[in-house]
């Protein structure tokens, strides 16, 4: 194995035992930095990129909280928990350990725990400096804590194992955009193409051929033999897109090929090879689906070997800045775009976004195509049906409807019993309005007349005997 110093990473290590003592010579020879002792988060030196901590088992876990938040804060990518002296600890404790932000924690017992360490370091060093890509930076764009999270996952699947995933997460996500990066990222050797296909746009009595291709002749209109996907991504990727509309025939199909590696097209008798990466996508719940026997539960768990949900745009607000001027620099194709008023941002922010970065983008093309080419981007170049929302917004902010929610959040509700209570009371005035006619009251609410009459049955049922 290499020497650590020939990647130029930093490592430190802190002794946090009750009795500090010396360091190993071994852990000497692998590391820049050692035999630091800190009692204190005030003695704390400045952290290199990755911090062992040596552990005795003793350390109060919530006092090992503070100090890691600490690390973090100067700058530490990853710490290790090194279990010291063959101290037998409880299996608890480790659990605690990873529950307080520790990546890893090993016991030391001869140089095979050398030669782990710096194994770890030099892989979790590999996705650092591939989250810090072009690539990356140009398309998966983001700094918010769930979302770099969710991106070290990607990483770590698509350059260190070759196996299959599901990409979980909202319409508009991005889903699409992270099966580009691990196919991008994919190390095999003569890797070829990335096949997408859709599964909400394949006809059922169709999705044979879709798949598997077929033969001249085999059914009407098939004038010439085609290749399907599982020929066009033989060596490569092959991404299915909102899997969970795949037809219940064609799931099994897919478990065959992906169990057995061959297929035969529609028409023919003579068995095929083929050997790709799959990668799947959806916006369902496909636990639910399996029990509720719409989706296979043996395809499900061949897929679902690696997870990742993509967080949606509510939960990376403090991205839709930066995602806005990207946005912003795209439609104007190169040149620095205009700077954009502080009005405009907060509207950004303060919208909701259904369709997610999806929708954030097509708004901020609106709001740039009605740019008049001089000064700043003004909340006079948000269109007009844009800016409804968010007036209402700020005209109840500060009024009663801040008061109303005030009031709720003092008698305990939180924010599902709020979202229910407003439905509910919206639902009523809309009906008493439209004198209980629920076709108008639907149009309305931007709803269908069956989720009033449900939610309206759901209520009555509520209610005591």
């Amino acid at each position: 194995m290499s020497d650590i110093t020939d990647f130029d990473i930093d490592v430190c290590i802190i002794d946090l035992r009750e009795m500090p003592c010396l360091v190993p010579d071994a852990i000497k020879k692998a590391f820049l930095t050692y035999g630091i002792t800190c009692q204190s988060k005030d003695s704390l030196p400045e952290i290199p990129h990755y911090a062992i901590c040596l552990l005795d088992g003793k350390i109060n876990v919530e006092k090992l909280h503070d100090f890691l938040k600490v690390l973090l804060e100067k700058g530490c990518k990853r710490t290790v928990g090194i279990l010291y002296n063959n101290v037998n600890v409880d299996p608890a404790y480790v659990w605690q350990l990873l529950k307080c932000g520790i990546s890893d924690v090993c016991k030391w017992e001869s140089n095979s725990t050398e030669k782990c360490l710096i194994s770890k370091i030099l892989k979790w060093e590999k996705i650092e400096k591939t989250l810090q890509s072009g690539y990356i930076k140009d398309r998966l764009i983001g700094q918010c804590a769930n979302w770099i999270a969710v991106l070290k996952q990607l990483i770590e699947f698509s350059v260190f194992t070759n196996g299959s995933g599901i990409i979980l997460g909202e319409s508009g996500t991005g889903k699409e955009m992270a099966a580009h990066l691990i196919h991008h990222l994919d190390n095999r050797e003569n890797k070829k193409n990335l096949v997408l296909l859709d599964c909400t746009t394949i006809v059922p009595e169709l999705s044979g051929s879709e798949f598997f291709g077929h033969e001249r002749g085999a059914f009407t209109n098939a004038i010439a033999s085609r290749d399907g996907a599982f020929a066009l991504a033989d060596n490569g990727t092959l991404f299915l897109d909102e899997v969970g509309e795949l037809p219940p025939t064609m799931q099994a199909g897919l478990l065959r090929v992906i169990q057995e590696g061959t297929y035969k097209r529609v028409g023919s008798n003579n068995w095929r090879k083929t050997q790709f990466r799959l990668i799947c996508a959806t916006n369902r719940n496909l636990n639910t689906e399996v029990q509720s026997r719409n989706f296979r539960q043996d395809l499900y768990y061949r897929i679902a070997t690696w997870t990742f949900r993509l967080p949606p745009l509510r939960e990376r607000v403090a991205d839709i800045p930066i995602l806005a001027y990207h946005f912003f620099q795209k439609y104007f194709k190169g040149i620095s775009p205009p700077p954009v008023d502080k009005l405009v941002l907060d509207y950004l922010i303060a919208k909701d976004y259904p369709g997610n970065i999806r929708e954030l983008q097509h708004l901020v093309t609106r709001i740039a195509s009605r740019y008049s080419g001089e000064g700043p981007i003004t909340v006079g170049d948000i269109p007009e049906n844009d800016r409804q929302s968010f007036a209402f917004h700020q005209e109840h902010l500060n009024g009663e409807f801040e008061k109303a929610m005030q009031k709720a959040l003092s008698y305990g509700m939180d924010l599902k019993d709020i979202k229910e209570l407003s439905a509910d009371i919206a639902i009523d005035i809309v009906l008493k309005q439209e004198k209980g006619i629920v076709k108008n009251a639907a149009k309305r609410l931007g709803v269908t007349d069956r989720a009033i009459q449900l939610r309206l049955a759901g209520r009555r049922q509520k209610l005591p005997s």
